[in-house]
This record gives C-alpha cells, structure tokens and sequence, in this order.
C-alpha cells in the first residue's frame, strides 16, 4: 500500500500544469464564458415563436372532420384562434398585452415581457402536445349546474366533470347553516385516462354540461368523432347520486389493451361538530371487502395511516362521526392506495378540518364498451335505518353500509342492531323528544335487569347474614399456616348456607355487556344531534356549563376543557351508589385500600366521560338513580330475619356435595398433605444440622 500511495502521488507531481498551463487554462474557461454569455444575451433578444410552434398551434386550433365549432385556446393569459387559417390572438403578461405577430418578430421595445409571452405560449403549446386528442379540452370557463331534491343538493363543475359540492337539507354544521358533507375547497376527484404513451387526466379538462331532465346532466368531453363523459342521476327522495361513465368510439383514441382507469381522490375531512375530538376520534377511511363475506375494515383513527390493499373492494368512504361520502363500485375496485394524515395542530387548517384522506384505485375498464363502469354516491348521514335501506343497490352482496356506525364488538352491536335500536326507533315513532325517550329506554332496561338486580341483592343479603359465622372462623384459624384450612371451612360454610360469595357477582356481569353496548350506542346515534333536552343545547355533544381556555396538565385530552352538569350529576350519583353498594357489603373492613378504589372509581368515570355527548351521560344518571330506588325497594321487600331463617334450615338439611365442591376440596385436602410432608422434611433436616 505504501508503495502503491508513493507511485500514485510520484506519478501526480510528474504530471501537474505548469504556472503557464494553469493560466492558459483559465483563459479559456473565461472565454467560454463570456461566449456562452453574450450568447444567451443574444438569443434573449431574438428569441421568437418558431415557425414550427405557429405550425403546431395552427393545426391544434383547425376544427376536425364534422366539428363546426370555432376551436380557440384561452389558457394562462393565451388567447389564441384562426382567422382565414392564420394564427392571430394575443398574449397577456401583467398589464401588457402583445399579439402573437410581435413575438414572431425578434425586435421588442421590452425584450424581458416579450420573452415571457413566448415562454407562456411555448407552456401552452407543451401541454397542448402533452394531452393529444383532449388538448382543447384544457381550455374553457368553469361552470355550475345543480342536481337537487328533498334531501341533497348537489352541484357539478364543467372544469373536471366531478361533484364540487353536496349540501344535506335538514342538518345543520356548527358553523354553517348546512352540512356540506363535499365542498369545491375540500374535494378533488379525477379518473385518469391512459394510452400507450401517455396519460390523461380528466380534472384538467373542460366538460360540456348536458341536462337530460331534471334530476339526470351528463358532463361530456366532446373529441371529434369520439367522446367521454360522466353522467349524473340525482335519485329522487334519496342521499343516492348514480355515476356512469359513458363513452363512444374511445377505442380510436384508447387502445383496447388498457384495461384500468384511475381513479384518485384526495378528500379534506371537514368538521362539523363543536365538539372536534370526539368527531376526529370517529373519522377514518372506510372500505369493504368484495364478495358476500367480505368484511368492513377501516384505517387508523388516530395519527397517520397508509394501508395498500391487494384484493377487490365493493366501496371506499370518506367517514366522519355522523357524515359519510361513500363511493360503491356496481362491480368492484381493483385494490387501493389509503393513505389518511392528522391535521397538526400549528396549521390553518385545524379548526376547520379533521384529516386528509388520499385514495387511488383501478377501475375495471374497456374503451370498447358504451358503459364502461358504473357507481352509487352515497352522500349523506350515518343514519342506521336508512343506511340499512340502502343494501338493496347492490342485489348480489351485502353491502353491510351500516358497519359505517361504530356500535361496538360483536356482542354488543348484537345488543344495540337487535334491542336497543329497535326500541329506540319505536319509541321515537310517538314520542318527539329524545330526552324523554332516553328516560324510557332507560326504565324499560332496569325493568327486564330487575330479576338479576333482586337477585345480586339477595346474595349480598346473605353474605351479611353469614358476616358472624365466617368471623368465627377466622378468629378460629387466624395463623397463615391455617389459610388452607380456613378457606375450606368457608366454602363449607357457603355450602350448607346455599350462599356464595359470587352470586352478587355474576348478575352484575350479566348486565355489563347491555351497559357497554349503551356506551358504544349514543355518541353514534344521529337521532341525538342537534337535540335538545333541559339544559343541553344538543345530546350527542357534551352538555357545558362551564368553560376554559387554559390547559388542565395530563388530562384535558380527556377532560376537555369544560365541565359537564350531566357527567357532574352521573358522578355524584355514582359516589352514593358506591356507599349504599359499601354499606350492603359483609367484611367491608378486610380489605381498606378497596373502599377508597371503589370511591376512586367514579372521579375516574368525570374525567373520561366530561368530553362524551351528554345523551349517554344522562343515561348513566337516570340509570344510577334506578338502581339506587331499586336497592331500597329490595331492602324494604327482603326481611333479613326471614333469610337467617332460610339458611338455617338450609344448613339443617343433608346437602350432597356438588362434583366441584369435592373436586375442590380433595385439592385443598392434597395441598395441605403435601404442606405437612413439606413441614416434617424441613424439621428433619434442621435436626440433622443440629446433630
């Protein structure tokens, strides 16, 4: 290595320029230079639209073969047209105008502004080549036609051939006299046409709007012996917006070995509610599976997700915590691309918006067919009856639209698609206010609970009655070495009695999952928005009566920065059920730290239910207070005397041990054994040291 550094560096001071070389070298590169200096000099004050530019712009702007309209471009401040089969127009830079004969001349009084117009021209003419047969499609005016019924309206651009808004009838924003569940500032749609070489973007384009009644307008890209267009079919009395793309003659520009159209939509979640984090933690992208089994999935609802799916999907969705925007294919979508990203907190665009959602896919496609592809655009509210109604748009599969509404894990949508919301329709089908509603909801639930609440008040009953016995046998085997024989001799106890320590238990367990489906149930019922009830403006947001704007550290992303007079109500509430369920309790003094973790419990419940829609507050206070009449009612039906009684006549009689009593204590009895040998083998060889 050594030797190889020396020849290297040997061979470089051999060869190194001498002073003369060197600056006969920079001499050289100055010259260049100052020669590629003057050139560009030169070129900026000659430089003109080509004659081969004017040729290619002359035959862009000649009308084809059965087109009698006048062709013009109007693009960027290029207005161009022919006029006797010559290129004549005029080109805009800032406040000055020149025609496009003085920038086919190299003279200018203003060399920089008659560069510029031909650079304007030359981007002009670039895109003209760029997007062939659709070149002047690229050019034109924005336009508006509106699609409205009893429940939607809706508005379509020339300028890209989408839906630029769609406005709910009915619902209301926070800020905003309607839901615009699309508007022109948030939505971008675009379907990418491709051939061999190049690609086609249809939001680039300018659509001619044609109505065909009333609630039907088909946006066409007119392409001289050829055509593309979507057409639009506003169904009447629904949130439903047919989509079709029609064509004619496309295989002269498409060739039939393209078999896929793009489709991309980039989508701003608009917020809605005055409650943004609960709705933010409700929005996501939602899509199905094709096929009858196919499952309902959606991206993460918190922070950034990009999900590539492989498989067909049925439908995409834009989804929020009332409003969904739902594209469903007639046949299917070939993959996707989700990608969803949280708003930060530092720009514009987080009081407004919730997340940004981009989704690419494939459309199964042929430029030979009339009717290449065909959707449904559901625009409208999570809404579990209507959504439900809507399964028959697509006769051979499910389209399980109501998995748009979060009711919770299988048991316990179960309970809210099977009981709760069978109920709570039917009670809203007479009864007009949702408060009231949600007060016999709430009865009637107690009601069919009420044999498994006299039930677990019956065996706490028991328990106290046997507060002395099991005492007793605790003073009796007070030592830990006698835990064994202590436990035994209280299942004995619990045995002859008919009592168990878990009978209170089981019928408190037996009702959870009715609690937790309510929970899952009111922040997605729509019903409650906008509802008003006492001093709750609205039951599906949380119900203030006192605010902030200061920062409550480590809880207001719970908290929020307000309180809550139902979540205040439910709290208190709770904290006397807490005492009266402490009360009933036997042997409340064995174990201390629980008393103070039961009364913990309640505070925990007003810090993460403070941000929660009122209606499910309420609900847990109307259901607390139920409980709480119901356990004085059972103390004023259960005599305590007559339960004695009963026990004593149980312990009285034979009772054959159950299989798993005596499985049980043939364990406790094996245990103890293997205590004991334990014991004398540990004596013997203390001993043995000894000796």
């Amino acid at each position: 290595m050594l030797l190889m550094c020396a020849v290297i560096f040997g061979f470089m001071w051999l060869t190194k320029p001498s002073e003369a070389e060197l600056a006969e070298r920079q001499r050289q590169q100055d010259s260049i230079s100052k020669a590629a200096t003057a050139a560009s000099a030169g070129e900026a004050a000659i430089k003109v639209l080509s004659a081969d530019d004017v040729a290619q712009l002359t035959t862009i702007l000649t009308p084809a073969a059965g087109d009698s309209a006048q062709a013009s471009i109007d693009k960027d401040g290029v207005k161009l047209r022919l006029q006797g089969g010559e290129l004549v127009g005029e080109v805009a830079v800032g406040d000055t105008v020149l025609s496009v004969n003085e920038l086919r001349r190299p003279s200018s009084s203003v060399p920089a502004l008659h560069n510029s117009a031909v650079d304007a021209v030359e981007k002009v003419l670039l895109t003209y080549q760029q997007n062939g047969p659709f070149a002047r499609l690229t050019s034109g005016t924005a336009q508006t036609v509106k699609l409205v019924n009893d429940s939607l309206e809706v508005e379509l651009s020339t300028k890209g051939g989408v839906i630029t808004r769609a406005s709910l009838r009915g619902y209301k924003a926070y800020n905003a006299e309607h839901v615009e569940v699309i508007s022109p500032d948030n939505n971008e749609m675009s379907f990418t046409l491709s051939n061999n070489t190049r690609r086609f973007e249809t939001k680039d384009f300018y659509f001619t709007p044609q109505q065909i009644n009333d609630s039907t307008v088909l946006m066409n890209l007119d392409l001289g012996g050829a055509s593309w267009g979507l057409k639009y079919t506003l169904i009447p009395g629904s949130y439903m917006v047919r989509m079709e793309m029609v064509q004619h003659n496309m295989s002269s520009i498409i060739p039939l070995n393209i078999n896929n159209v793009d489709l991309t939509w980039h989508h701003k979640l608009m917020r809605h509610e005055e409650g943004k984090m609960f709705e933010e933690r409700n929005s996501a992208i939602y899509y199905k599976y094709a096929g009858e089994g196919g499952d309902v999935e959606y991206s993460k609802e918190s922070g950034d997700d990009d999900k590539d799916l492989k498989d067909g999907v049925k439908w995409l969705s834009a989804k929020n915590q009332f409003f969904s925007a739902v594209l469903i294919a007639d046949s299917s979508f070939t993959g996707a691309r989700l990608k969803s990203h949280e708003i930060k907190k530092e720009t514009a665009d987080y009081q407004r918006y919730l997340k940004v959602f981009d989704i690419t896919t494939h459309i199964p496609y042929s430029s030979a067919q009339d009717n290449a592809a065909s959707f449904h655009f559901y625009l409208g509210p999570n809404r579990y009856k209507l959504l439900s109604s809507y399964d028959k748009y697509s006769p051979n599969e499910d389209l399980k639209l109501t998995k748009l509404i979060p009711l919770g894990w299988q048991l316990f949508r179960w309970i809210n698609v099977g009981v709760i919301i069978p109920i709570f329709d039917w009670l809203g089908t007479f009864i007009r206010n949702y408060g009231i509603i949600i007060l016999i909801l709430t009865i009637i639930i107690k009601v069919v609970l009420s044999p498994l609440t006299f039930k677990s008040y019956m065996s706490q009953a028991k328990m106290r009655v046997l507060a002395p016995d099991i005492a007793e046998i605790n003073a009796k085997y007070p030592d830990q070495e006698d835990a064994m024989k202590r436990q035994q001799k209280t299942m004995e106890l619990y045995s002859l009695a008919g009592a168990s320590p878990f009978g209170g238990c089981l019928p408190m367990l037996l009702q959870m999952p009715i609690l937790i489906a309510m929970f899952t149930f009111f922040p997605s019922c729509i019903e409650l928005r906008g509802q008003s009830f006492l001093w709750a403006n609205d039951l599906s947001a949380p119900d203030k009566i006192v605010e902030w704007t200061g920062q409550i550290p480590f809880i207001t992303n719970y908290f929020g920065n307000h309180i809550s007079l139902f979540c205040l109500l439910m709290t208190v509430t709770n904290i006397i059920y807490t005492y009266l369920s402490m009360q009933s309790q036997a042997q409340q003094n064995s174990m201390p730290g629980m008393k103070w973790m039961m009364y913990l419990m309640p505070i925990m419940f007003l810090v993460f239910f403070n941000n929660y829609a009122s209606g499910l507050s309420y609900y847990y206070f109307i259901s607390l207070l139920i409980t709480i009449a119901q356990t004085y009612i059972c103390r004023a039906f259960v005599n305590e005397d007559k339960v004695r009684a009963t026990i004593a006549a149980n312990r009285a009689k034979p009772r054959k041990k159950s299989g798993f009593m005596a499985r049980l204590e043939e364990a406790q009895r094996q245990q103890q054994a293997m205590l004991r040998e334990q014991e004398k083998r540990g004596k013997g060889k203390g001993n043995a040291r000894r000796r």
